[in-house]
């Protein structure tokens, strides 16, 4: 328990050239070094905080040693609820910016958080790292797999801090388990089961209509290419549709497929299959509800994404979560700081329940005071080099390894893969959803 103590005490310390569409030029690593501000309060702007952002944009502003100052989004009113949020928290209101180009003309902040849709995740990440600024990126870390090449490319030549929000990894009990594991407490992992379950219901059939006034739409689409608004699009449907979202797969089995990649310590798979479809109901939603993906790796093991949108029916005891399997036995996380050792036959050998409680300023929610210590770590990795839970390079390749079941979802069922690098092989249909299409002045350039 001491050095588990420990962890977390450090964990918490201070309660602590790419471009798209050439708006930026001539950031270079160097100048990082001196954009922290008095007091060594980090200053960031959130972008997008309809729903997940306004969740962040209240646990950052509770943080001690950082100020919100920008709220970016292009929902007049989700803007203003979260700046009156913000204000509520650190006792003093951030400044409005629909537009993110003119955010990033702007000096006196240090750090983009981004949680917009995800056609925004990268081309948002490239922009600011371009303007010279430190990313907080939720997942997933893109929209296809060629602008999570592009975002490692891009921090390598800017030399910033991003980190994704695949915030379980720096959740201590969950450190702790993974730890385990590679410690042999099943023996050797060599399958991991993850899934998640829901009842969505139907998003029906969209009808074009007027663009809502505390709308720009044109923003809110940015680098992906205009398509006329329809009513049942924003704000959450967007996720179901390909040409903005990535479906449940990326939206909530990143979280666990992340976890399994951990666990089994793999990186790029060798095959990659997908069975499932849109099953439950006859509507507008494109990806799956119903999706079983399957990856393959060298090292003869494997790991199984089960996503059920609109059957919310628990797998093993929960709506999520991820259970190894092993030579002696099963370990279990389900979607907290906690999770549980069963020996071959299924007897409970050893529970550890999340204990962990971490003073912020007006943070009482338990599940945001476990996320503020992956924004402590994003903080010192800015301000002292400490070493990311969830570095970009890292983030990619759990990101990749659902898009590539995606990508197999909808080209036949089945991809072989380099292992060296997760590219699709022989295949010129499932090639072509390595990267997509941009409108015309946003495009991704080096």
């Amino acid at each position: 328990m001491n050095a588990r103590r420990d962890f977390i005490k450090k964990t918490t310390i201070g309660t602590a050239a790419l471009s798209v569409g050439g708006f930026f030029s001539g950031f270079g690593t160097r100048a990082y070094a001196g954009i922290i501000g008095a007091n060594d309060r980090i200053r960031v702007a959130m972008m997008g905080v309809n729903s997940r952002g306004l969740a962040l944009a209240n646990n950052f502003s509770s943080q001690s040693n950082c100020e919100v100052v920008y709220i970016c989004d292009v929902d007049s009113r989700a803007a203003d609820k979260c700046a009156g949020a913000v204000e509520g928290k650190q006792g003093s209101r951030p400044k409005i910016e629909a537009d993110i180009r003119k955010l990033l003309e702007k000096k006196d902040f240090d750090a983009l958080v981004v949680a917009a849709p995800d056609h925004w995740h990268a081309p948002a990440a490239i922009m600011a790292s371009q303007a010279g600024k430190h990313v907080y990126l939720e997942k997933p870390a893109s929209h296809n797999p060629r602008e999570g090449e592009l975002l490692i490319a891009t921090q390598k030549k800017y030399g910033n801090v991003i980190q994704m929000g695949n915030q379980r990894r720096s959740w201590p009990n969950v450190a702790q388990a993974i730890q385990e594991l590679h410690n042999g407490i099943i023996g050797k992992a060599y399958l991991a089961k993850t899934w998640y379950t829901n009842n969505r219901p139907s998003i029906g059939v969209g009808k074009t209509a007027a663009v809502p006034g505390w709308l720009n739409y044109d923003l809110w689409q940015g680098p992906a290419p205009r398509r006329t608004f329809k009513d049942n699009l924003i704000h959450y449907n967007w996720h179901w549709f390909w040409h903005w979202g990535t479906g449940e797969a990326l939206n909530n089995g990143t979280h666990m497929v992340d976890l399994a990649r951990w666990g089994l310590q793999v990186d790029y798979p060798t095959k990659v299959t997908s069975a499932g479809g849109r099953y439950r109901y006859q509507d507008d939603w494109e990806a799956p509800d119903t999706q079983i993906i399957n990856l393959e790796f060298s090292d003869k093991s494997m790991i199984t994404w089960e996503g059920r949108s609109c059957n919310g029916t628990p797998v093993e005891g929960s709506t999520v979560g991820v259970i190894f399997y092993g030579e002696n036995g099963s370990l279990q996380i389900e979607g907290g700081n906690a999770y549980k050792v069963y020996d071959l036959k299924g007897k409970l050998m050893k529970e550890v329940k999340n204990d962990v409680t971490i003073d912020a300023r007006n943070l009482t929610d338990p599940s945001q005071a476990l996320d503020a210590i992956h924004i402590q770590n994003f903080f010192e990795g800015i301000k002292n080099g400490q070493k990311l839970a969830s570095d970009i390079g890292s983030g990619h390749v759990s990101t990749l390894l659902v898009q590539l079941g995606n990508i197999a979802q909808r080209s036949g069922g089945l991809l072989e893969t380099d292992p060296s690098n997760g590219h699709i092989l022989n295949n010129k249909e499932a090639q072509k959803l390595w990267g997509r299409e941009y409108e015309k002045g946003w495009e991704p350039k080096v």
